[in-house]
């Protein structure tokens, strides 16, 4: 069964919901059928658009996981200013130093071989505070002062001369002298290093790190791929609604221009004294009602027009009939619990929950095996004890760190990891039962609305015949206006109900292969270019290096 809009509906012109924005389906060929509607959908949508980005969001964990295999090379610098202030003092000790002793001899006569002879005698202090005096054969003696003025001896070489004593004045001191000097140094004490280190072994924590952030982005996937089953069937049920409430709103500006006939006419009987006031007064109150119907039918169809851009993107235009997904709907309701229990993205999901949460078990017990690790080093070091002065180090060795006791903390987190394992998988089963009740309730529903356009179908055609026959009893005076009435808003009942039976019979199909979790734009068809989170995925697990993004930014 189909729902088909209105030949023309002026009523959205007069209720001015948007310009140009008439349903019509003049032409065929321009319509906006249910598959380009959710190809739209499908490309446009905010929630689906960025639930993609969450995912391409989520791939880069296995690029950060994979880190961990690789080394970490930093370099290291350093320069500063320092400045150095030194101060010494020095003194000088200086005894007798600048006193002299002179001494005046007196010419002695004496016997001597070859005459008399003139001596002088001159003392002078030495730094001791004593002076050696030298005779020699001329009669000149230099005395030998000592103390404070001793008498020198005179001795010729020639002969004993009585000469005389010689008297020396010396003068002996002690001086300390004291001298400060200050020195003041200003240098740029600098430095240089490259570090590498390289991860031998962890106890596996790096391997089983990429293994659940691998689990996560396939979670996040299937997250992704829920969100593509809830859009489009938002989708399909925001056009089957705009299709359905154009149609009820034209059924209930017909009925409205039928009464109003039917008023005419009663109004003529009553005139001419066939019918009475009263059936005047009913006339116009059935009137009154259909015009408030059609108030009512104006509003639902402004909501169903804002649901249908919030899903859909664009304003609805010259929507063509929408049909049942019946090629996609399981050929019995075991087919389709089986099929939603092995393929549904949040059965799925869940399952790689599960896988994650076992790897971050072995992760917390890899806390526990000891830890072997590569260093190495270069390092250029300037003025670091001084100015002008350098020297390279350069250093490569391993590490080995044996974890023996942490206080408690790490067995702790591991007991409380496998708990999560266990709340993970009864989740699963969870899941499991709100998936296969999802089935069983839209199997029900779509076989009840199959079951309700066949019924409608006959309502609508035996209210027809009923109101022909009720006109015409009318007519002869058999039925009253009343009745007339009646067979109207009877018919005008099953009318609507059809286009609601149809509604439900299309959007339930549509549910039901959006419960066994294959309403997706690859299943069904849909005339699109698909999105692959596996392209993004490819292209950033492995990169090394890199700011940008796939996409360049």
């Amino acid at each position: 069964m189909t729902i088909r809009p209105p030949a023309s509906c002026p009523a959205l012109r007069a209720i001015g919901i948007a310009s140009g924005l008439a349903l019509l389906a003049t032409n065929p060929s321009l319509a906006e059928t249910l598959e380009s509607a959710l190809a739209k959908a499908y490309q446009g949508n905010p929630s689906l658009n960025a639930g993609r980005a969450g995912v391409r969001a989520i791939d880069e964990n296995v690029a950060i996981a994979q880190a961990g295999y690789r080394p970490q090379v930093n370099v290291a610098a350093s320069i500063g200013v320092q400045y150095l202030q030194t101060r010494s003092a020095s003194a000088v000790a200086s005894v007798g130093g600048g006193a002299a002793g002179s001494s005046a001899s007196s010419a002695s006569t004496g016997s001597s071989l070859g005459g008399s002879s003139l001596g002088g005698t001159t003392g002078a202090a030495g730094a001791a505070g004593s002076a050696l005096g030298t005779s020699t054969a001329g009669g000149t003696t230099t005395g030998i002062g000592t103390g404070t003025g001793t008498s020198g001896l005179a001795s010729g070489a020639g002969g004993q001369s009585a000469g005389s004593i010689g008297t020396t004045t010396d003068v002996t001191s002690q001086v300390l002298t004291s001298s400060n000097r200050t020195t003041r140094t200003t240098y740029l004490p600098s430095s240089a290093s490259l570090n590498i280190t390289q991860t031998i072994f962890n106890g596996f924590q790096t391997d089983n790190t990429v293994r659940r952030a691998e689990s996560t982005v396939y979670g996040q996937r299937e997250t992704l791929r829920f969100t593509e089953l809830t859009v489009l069937y938002n989708a399909v049920q925001a056009y089957m609604n705009v299709l359905s409430n154009t149609a009820t709103l034209e059924l209930n500006r017909n009925n409205v221009e039928v009464l109003e006939e039917q008023l005419r006419q009663t109004r003529d009987r009553f005139n001419v004294g066939e019918v009475t006031r009263t059936d005047v007064a009913q006339a116009e109150a059935r009137l009154a009602g259909a015009r408030s119907q059609v108030s009512a039918a104006e509003s639902t169809l402004r909501t169903s027009i804002g649901i249908y851009r919030q899903n859909i993107g664009v304003e609805p235009r010259q929507l063509a009939p929408g049909r049942p997904l019946d090629r996609y709907v399981p050929v019995s309701l075991d087919a389709a619990i089986a099929i939603g229990l092995r393929e549904h993205p949040q059965i799925v999901s869940a399952i790689h929950a599960v896988d994650a949460a076992e790897a971050q078990v072995k992760i917390l017990e890899g806390q526990l095996a000891p830890q072997l690790s590569l260093q190495g080093s270069l390092s250029q070091l300037y003025d670091q004890n001084g100015p002008n002065t350098s020297f390279f180090v350069g250093f490569v060795g391993g590490r080995l760190n044996i974890p023996i006791y942490e206080g408690g903390q790490t067995y702790a987190q591991i007991r409380q990891a496998k708990e999560t394992v266990g709340q993970t998988r009864i989740q699963v089963d969870q899941v499991r039962d709100q998936v296969r009740a999802q089935i069983v309730d839209f199997w029900g529903r779509l076989e009840a609305a199959k079951a309700q356009v066949i019924a409608a179908q006959a309502q609508v055609q035996a209210n027809e015949v009923a109101l022909n026959g009720v006109r015409e009893e009318a007519r002869v005076g058999q039925r009253t206006t009343l009745d007339v009435l009646n067979a109207q808003q009877e018919l005008l009942n099953s009318r609507v109900n059809l286009i609601l039976a149809q509604r439900d019979r299309v959007i339930f199909s549509y549910g039901v292969v959006q419960a066994i979790g294959q309403l997706t734009a690859r299943f069904t068809a849909l005339p699109v270019e698909y999105y692959s989170a596996k392209i993004h995925y490819d292209q950033v697990k492995d990169l090394w290096f890199g700011l940008r993004t796939p996409d360049g930014r």
